[in-house]
């Protein structure tokens, strides 16, 4: 990584750093009737899933945050191999790509690297478990939209199911502040390039199932969903950031499993309105 690129890494983890001091840790009591399950249960479930591997439907790929040099998205992607059994778990992160266009091509090559096919311009079919930005690059990497630095028919991420962890789908509320970090300027609201993802939101042909925590400051709770869905949401844990620790709940991660094994999930379906 070049001296510029250094500066630019250490001045926005530094933004992030004092972002995630001005958030707190609050813990939010409200409960959901729709996803109850205690922090307990959650590890229980977990421990049984682990008892009881299966063969998964597809491969998962789990795409880290915005200044996670891997750690936080390596950590989830064993969770989730341990709590399903399937050693068909993967995980990207985008140190040194410094737009959504060169994060996109990593976690296309990713994919294509572990689990190769002969399609022309669809990647092995996954579930995806975005953390925080690594949701939007996944709905980017899924599009057809034509990129600066790629041409208009460019290899695509064919996902049947994207589990997103606090992804700032209508924006981030930290993102509003001065960065030199160009993708964190795209997730502002109101950007062109979320205007451009919601315009293509219409030809998704995945599922979506967008999880946050209350009090999350860095994206804000209401933002962590499309416009007109409900994020699947959950108190925050006492003395956590609600952001920056979302992908260890254990409550979000055994929820998650369960879904990649084809079991009944701990999240029920109405799902309840934010507080």
């Amino acid at each position: 990584m070049g001296t510029g690129n250094m500066k630019q890494y250490a001045w926005s983890a530094a933004l992030l750093a004092m972002a995630a001091l001005a958030a707190g840790c609050l813990n939010v009591r409200t409960e959901n009737p729709s996803f109850d399950a205690t922090v307990a249960e959650a590890r229980e479930a977990l421990e049984a899933m682990e008892n009881d591997p299966v063969t998964l439907d597809r491969p998962v790929v789990v795409l880290s945050g915005i200044f996670d040099p891997g750690l936080m998205a390596r950590s989830l992607a064993r969770r989730l191999e341990a709590a399903v059994g399937d050693d068909r778990v993967i995980h990207v992160a985008f140190p040194g790509a410094w737009s959504f266009d060169a994060c996109r091509k990593r976690a296309i090559e990713a994919v294509d690297e572990a689990f190769p096919n002969d399609d022309p311009e669809w990647t092995t079919e996954v579930d995806v478990v975005g953390v925080s930005m690594g949701g939007i690059v996944a709905r980017y990497a899924a599009t057809a939209l034509e990129t600066d630095d790629w041409e208009p028919q460019a290899r695509r991420l064919r996902i049947a199911r994207l589990f997103t962890l606090g992804s700032p789908h209508q924006g981030a509320s930290m993102a509003a502040l001065p960065t030199p970090d160009p993708r964190a300027r795209a997730m502002r609201a109101e950007s062109e390039f979320m205007k451009r993802l919601d315009e293509a939101a219409e030809d998704e042909a995945y599922t979506l199932y967008p999880y946050v925590r209350l009090s999350d400051r860095m994206v804000g709770a209401h933002n962590a969903a499309p416009p007109g869905e409900t994020p699947i949401w959950v108190p925050n844990r006492p003395l956590r950031p609600a952001h920056l620790t979302v992908a260890a709940d254990p409550r979000i991660v055994a929820d998650i499993a369960r879904r990649l094994r084809g079991e009944e999930p701990l999240a029920a379906e109405p799902r309840e309105p934010l507080p």
